[in-house]
């Protein structure tokens, strides 16, 4: 039998997992692993900050379905994305972390950049390795099982730890492959209950989440709705698991308090309501407890387990959304129910554009862009009203940290979109505080020749914060910063670089983007205040 070196094997299961790209920020630690991956047929894309790498990662996830890989070498390298993993495990990220570390033996006597990455990891990840010379093919298997969820529960960040001397350890040639568990369905007793919920049922309402997409259920969330004339909400990250244009489409909820204004009493009125793969991390506490088990049927279908507490449920079912929706429905006589027709135009009527502003940006953005463009949001005040006003016609299409909500996201995760899916629009859009925070990443857009559009949302100042600064009635502090050119910066990378301040401006400025042959940064210069009752 041949043999390989230990990091070859973890390559190559990662390969066969359906990774091609791999992104991080190497030294000398991971130089054997950057190698191994290259050799299995995983690109590796040098960024310019781990944290920065690993949404690029997550952003090519969302397109191409793989898990997602960052390679952070030894010490500061690896501490540069705690953020990002973070942020994959409440996200629900399948994400391979590798980094580099020194060699136990080394470590006895050498304590230059040593730290213990697994214990920094732990808190933060569904399970963390060091790659043995021995095992490294089946610690690679375990990691993907476990990040993908194949192994149960929902899917999230693995740590694998790579000592520098382990990586180069000659290894048999062979592939261990473990195989995945049969999905889970719903019981006879269950299926039966659920049934007799809707057959009875005047006043349904659905609510669908991240567990939803990754199950690919839009089909049969789909004709369950349709057959019912069930309206359907969902979580942000949910948006597009039904096409927003159809009229049974309600949009995203979670952050809105405007939005909750409307979505909120459907949910207390229904009698029963379906929780698609709904997981509420996603969710602000307007969402907690709105429903009430003792007095209305309550169905949740779920990867994992309610341990959160944020609701309660008649009916739990860990299975596949798609196909338990499908059996509850089949066979049963469909008829329409309740009409909700008057909540989707109040919906629409709360959150149309003003003349200039937030609104505009986004109705303006959405009207130039194609079928099935990929954008991406910071976090921010411009997320929220985005949220709501940005249709989706297909499931990630609209890419954001929603359960950590971590700034500095949009550049990156539109990068890492683009680099996966190069035939398709991809649109990031940030504020200028988010965008300062990763604005070395434009280096990357332009040595990946990824012709991003990049729209930023610039009123100099932490909105949504100073917002809810003025709320409390506190004094502005901590808040507000100077002027940058932020066109000019653009250029300065190599790319394109635009300042706007109306809707023709835009317009013509997402026109020439989205035909460019290189990144285009559109900055939109807007009023301080310009968020104030828009969300």
């Amino acid at each position: 039998m041949s043999r390989i070196r230990a990091a070859d094997a973890l390559a190559r299961r990662l390969y066969h997992a359906g990774c091609r790209r791999a992104f991080g920020m190497p030294g000398g630690e991971v130089l054997t692993i950057v190698d191994a991956l290259e050799a299995a047929g995983i690109e590796f894309v040098l960024c310019h900050h781990e944290n920065a790498a690993g949404f690029m990662a997550e952003g090519a996830h969302h397109v191409d379905g793989a898990p997602a890989i960052l390679v952070a070498t030894v010490g500061p390298g690896a501490m540069n994305g705690v953020n990002v993993v973070a942020n994959a495990e409440q996200d629900r990220v399948p994400m391979i972390v590798l980094t580099g570390c020194v060699d136990p033996d080394e470590a006895e006597t050498y304590n230059h950049q040593v730290l213990d990455h697994r214990t920094v990891f732990a808190p933060i990840t569904k399970a963390t390795f060091t790659l043995t010379e021995g095992a490294a093919a089946v610690q690679a298997d375990k990691a993907v099982r476990i990040a993908t969820g194949a192994a149960g529960g929902r899917c999230g960040p693995v740590h694998v730890d790579v000592p520098i001397s382990v990586a180069d350890a000659p290894v048999p040639d062979e592939m261990i492959l473990r195989p995945d568990a049969a999905p889970g369905s719903i019981g006879g007793a269950a299926l039966a209950t659920a049934r007799e919920m809707l057959a009875r049922a005047e006043r349904p309402i659905m609510l669908a989440g991240l567990d939803a997409v990754r199950d690919g259920a839009g089909d049969a969330i789909r004709a369950f709705c349709e057959a019912y004339s069930v309206p359907l909400v969902t979580s942000y990250k949910g948006k597009g698991l039904l096409d927003e244009a159809h009229p049974l489409a309600l949009g995203g909820a979670g952050l809105s308090p405007k939005a909750d204004t409307h979505l909120l009493p459907l949910f207390r009125e229904a009698d029963l309501i379906l929780l698609a793969g709904y997981d509420p991390i996603e969710m602000r506490t307007g969402w907690r407890g709105v429903w009430d088990p003792a007095t209305q049927d309550v169905i949740d279908i779920a990867h994992d387990a309610n341990l959160h507490g944020m609701h309660g449920a008649t009916l739990e079912v860990i299975a596949p959304v798609g196909e338990t929706l499908d059996a509850i429905r089949v066979g049963l006589e469909p008829r329409p129910v309740w009409d909700c027709s008057e909540t989707r135009a109040a919906l629409k009527a709360a959150f149309a554009a003003e003349d200039w502003g937030p609104g505009a940006i986004v109705e303006t953005c959405r009207a130039v862009c194609p079928p099935g463009t990929i954008a991406t949001a910071d976090s921010g005040a411009h997320r929220i009203l985005l949220s709501q006003m940005w249709d989706c016609d297909l499931p990630r299409t609209l890419l954001q940290s929603s359960g950590l909500c971590t700034m500095g996201c949009a550049l990156p995760l539109a990068i890492g979109a683009k680099r996966a899916a190069p035939e398709r629009a991809v649109v990031g859009f940030m504020g200028d505080a988010g965008f300062l925070m990763v604005a070395g990443e434009l280096a990357s857009a332009a040595a990946l020749g990824a012709p991003v559009v990049f729209v930023v949302f610039v009123d100099r100042s932490l909105a949504l914060i100073e917002l809810k600064q003025r709320q409390r009635q506190m004094r502005n502090a901590g808040v507000d910063f100077g002027a940058t050119d932020h066109a000019a910066v653009a250029r300065a990378f190599g790319g394109a670089g635009v300042t706007v301040r109306d809707r023709a401006g835009l317009r013509d400025a997402m026109e020439a983007a989205l035909a460019a042959e290189t990144f285009t940064l559109i900055a939109c210069e807007i009023d301080r205040k310009a968020y104030d009752g828009r969300i």
